[in-house]
């Protein structure tokens, strides 16, 4: 894997890359850093913009047919801080489909029917999606702790918003966002860098955002019909990225690893209030955190609460015994070889290394720090932490 660049309509652009002739397929992204919803005016703007280029090129109806025909797939993602198109395919149609990518960036379907189809589309998820109890409790905590941010409101906005939001507002976050200013690629299979021949001249000034605080301590609930309380949490995690390696190793421990962890020995086996339960850390460009969710009957919903509190703060302030540690550092390591067998997961790992801003092999150098890692030293770093136990909750129960 090695971190190069190209140039594109006279602009060099970073390049993620590992060339693997023993492949027959070739993968593409394109990455467009601060693109995502935390650069939307008005929420839902870029989840519009994606469903629209998923609509094809203007003029060309067979568009995405021709695609299928030769087996080709081009996806378009919108995420929380980043906005990405990507590409995979046989090593003989690559040029083929570059070639439509071109198409369909150089002339999007901008048109109002096609505006106003994805809008009906996204409204008509919205509207199936306010049954899903468990997303609208998830979407609920993301309101709670970000308020008044983008982090707070869905991608896909709401009702409000989207009937603010115009083709003129999704145009100007096309022209404005999906910049070469913003963009890197990540390109593996059998391709070389010669046969990448991208034809995109959008230039802007590159935005760069404020880091998201979680809010912390607060408390919301929502009763409507249900058997179970949906029951999502989340606390600041203030760790220095060259820290994150004891974070993993010590949410780990505390709620990410399934059974064994604290959260799903208290919460599940030894007293049956939820079927799963569980932590993991966000650590991104502008948000940290560490976020968890459990299920439980509604008359449990109180004694989970509490429950998980308790195991925040009894993790705060005891730290973890040695057969924990070790438990954690033989999963981690012992999977290190499954987790880059493929050339699509070590590019998912090297794009994530770039976008941190990290020097490719971060990672390796993270396991070998965790290899390292003493009881002390965690125990250290884990009765640092306790802003964890500044939780928020949002619940939903009947």
């Amino acid at each position: 894997m090695k971190l190069l660049s190209t140039e594109i309509c006279g602009y060099r652009v970073p390049l993620v890359y590992e060339l693997d002739e023993s492949l027959g397929l070739v993968s593409l992204r394109l990455v467009f850093k601060n693109a995502g919803k935390i650069a939307c005016k008005i929420p839902g703007t870029a989840y519009l913009l994606a469903r629209v280029l998923e609509e094809g090129a203007k003029g060309d109806d067979d568009f995405y047919k021709k695609l299928e025909i030769k087996g080709i797939e081009l996806s378009v993602q919108t995420g929380t801080e980043s906005f990405n198109i990507s590409l995979l395919c046989l090593k003989e149609h690559f040029a083929y489909a570059l070639n439509m990518l071109n198409e369909l960036l150089s002339a999007p379907k901008f048109e109002p029917e096609c505006f106003e189809l994805v809008k009906t589309k996204t409204l008509g998820y919205i509207s199936a999606s306010k049954s899903n109890l468990d997303h609208q409790a998830k979407l609920m905590l993301n309101k709670l702790i970000f308020e008044n941010h983008p982090f707070g409101f869905s991608k896909r906005g709401d009702e409000e918003s989207l009937a603010k939001i115009e083709l003129s507002d999704v145009v100007s976050f096309f022209k404005e966002n999906l910049i070469l200013e913003n963009l890197f690629i990540v390109l593996g299979g059998n391709a070389k860098i010669e046969e990448l021949k991208l034809d995109f001249a959008n230039r802007g000034e590159q935005k760069h955002f404020g880091n998201a605080c979680i809010q912390s301590d607060l408390y919301k609930e929502l009763k409507m019909p249900s058997e179970q309380a949906y029951i999502y949490f989340a606390a600041p995690f203030h760790v220095a990225d060259d820290k994150h390696y004891k974070a993993k190793v010590a949410t780990f421990i505390l709620g990410s690893s399934g059974f064994g962890s604290r959260l799903m020995e208290e919460i599940r086996v030894k007293r049956g209030l939820a079927y799963s339960a569980y932590a993991k850390n966000t650590f991104s460009l502008y948000k940290s955190g560490i976020f968890g969710y459990l299920q439980t009957k509604n008359e449990n919903k109180d004694e989970a609460i509490e429950l998980v509190k308790k195991i925040f703060f009894d993790f705060t302030s005891q730290g973890i015994k040695k057969a924990e540690l070790e438990s954690a550092k033989n999963f981690l390591l012992g999977s290190e070889a499954l987790a880059k067998e493929t050339l699509f997961k070590r590019l998912s790992i090297a794009q994530y290394e770039h976008y941190m801003g990290y020097e490719l092999g971060h990672t390796d150098r993270d396991l070998e720090s965790i290899k390292a890692l003493s009881l002390k030293e965690l125990n250290a770093f884990i009765l640092a932490h306790t802003e964890i136990c500044s939780l928020s909750f949002a619940v939903i129960h009947g």
